[in-house]
């Protein structure tokens, strides 16, 4: 849709993209004077496959202040984006035929990465009924002996979803009964969180050495592509990331990495200014959200995603007499007609719906909400 987007875009049409999931706030200047030091004192040559211990150290410290999680830095590995963090986790993890189970809605990257694996997903669904989270009961049901992974994201792309401590706590008592299933908590949007605090399920005693945390630097510090992304695991695991790492990409970009020494040592300020401003468009958006007739929405508890659900247009012709099938007809819809870029519920395992991001002004979302309102008024 971004791509679509673009081309329409090229022809001079006013596109306003709500598809892309990331920050529309620039890198921190702290954090980009950090890289051009790096720069002129020659951090240029190859860097250790696992990351530089000093950085690698930082995330410990960040693992210890942030979150209570105790960590040494032979159980960090620094990657070239939390995406390859995630691509290494179940390369070294997974097996032919070896189960993953995932709630859905999911990223959209986590299936595909599963299948070049050779593994196979298991998916258990949920809906905004439940704000997108699964009971025990629904974990319960989806493990089978050949399980070894169970991966999510929280908060959750695509939906803004946010497991509490209590309801981590709940999952944790399957998990107590099944140990030869891993945990891959993708934790990328951490700091991009509306409710008291994040919650880690690594913070579990009994499970922790199971789990495998995903983070990285892009969407707290707005370093979308500086592809800096890491994992926390137990010893074990970690060995194995460095090494297929070491036969694939190697170490981690050298300038990015010395940028996120100091985005981790010098305080969350900017972070904290860039959540503001989320928080503001979150309740924009979802009054906006709400004025549209067929359109169901929940308010996210964290990310920048509305995940509302769209089904009621299903069946409907838009004026050339093409009927609406599902969420990527809709989406695409909306793009040629409303010249809003969103992204169809069917890329992240849920057909009924689409994903909307608000990483933009407040003005180019009043004007996407005021479009997509309108052209959804003309489907019959």
């Amino acid at each position: 849709m971004t791509k679509l987007g673009r081309e329409l875009a090229s022809k001079g049409i006013n596109v306003i993209s709500l598809s892309v999931g990331e920050p529309d706030f620039n890198t921190p200047d702290h954090v980009k004077n950090a890289a051009k030091q790096a720069l002129d004192e020659n951090y240029t040559r190859y860097s250790p496959v696992p990351g530089y211990p000093d950085l690698r150290q930082a995330i410990v410290n960040k693992l210890k202040t942030e979150n209570n999680l105790d960590y040494d830095i032979s159980q960090i590995v620094v990657s070239t984006g939390a995406k390859q963090s995630l691509s290494n986790v179940i390369l070294t993890l997974i097996d032919p035929d070896d189960e993953v189970i995932i709630p859905t809605p999911y990223w959209v990257s986590y299936s595909e990465m599963v299948t070049l694996a050779e593994g196979k997903s298991v998916f258990i669904d949920t809906d905004i009924e439940s704000n997108f989270k699964i009971t025990p009961a629904q974990l319960e049901a989806a493990i089978t002996p050949k399980s070894k992974l169970f991966m999510f994201s929280s908060p959750c792309n695509p939906t803004g979803s946010v497991y509490s401590k209590e309801e981590l706590a709940a999952l944790v008592a399957v998990f107590e009964k099944h140990p030869n299933i891993y945990i891959l908590s993708d934790e990328i949007y951490e700091h991009i969180n509306f409710v008291d605090k994040h919650e880690s399920i690594a913070q579990f005693d009994s499970i922790k050495d199971r789990v495998i945390i995903v983070n990285g630097f892009s969407k707290a510090f707005a370093m979308t592509g500086w592809r800096l992304g890491y994992i926390a695991a137990n010893k074990e695991i970690a060995a194995a990331n460095d090494k297929l790492q070491g036969q694939t990409t190697s170490g981690t970009c050298s300038i990015a990495q010395r940028a996120g020494i100091v985005a981790y040592e010098q305080g969350l300020e900017s972070v904290l200014k860039m959540k503001e401003a989320f928080l503001r468009r979150r309740e924009l958006v979802y009054n906006l959200l709400n004025e549209i007739p067929g359109v169901k929405t929940n308010l996210p508890d964290g990310a920048f995603y509305f995940f509302p659900e769209i089904s009621s247009f299903f069946g409907k012709k838009d004026a050339d007499g093409n009927v609406i099938k599902d969420s990527a007809d809709l989406a695409l819809y909306l793009l040629n007609v409303g010249h809003v870029a969103t992204v169809g519920g069917d890329s992240f395992g849920n057909n009924n719906y689409i994903r909307l991001s608000y990483a933009a002004s407040d003005e180019s979302l009043v004007e996407a909400l005021r479009r997509i309102k309108e052209a959804l008024g003309k489907l019959a």
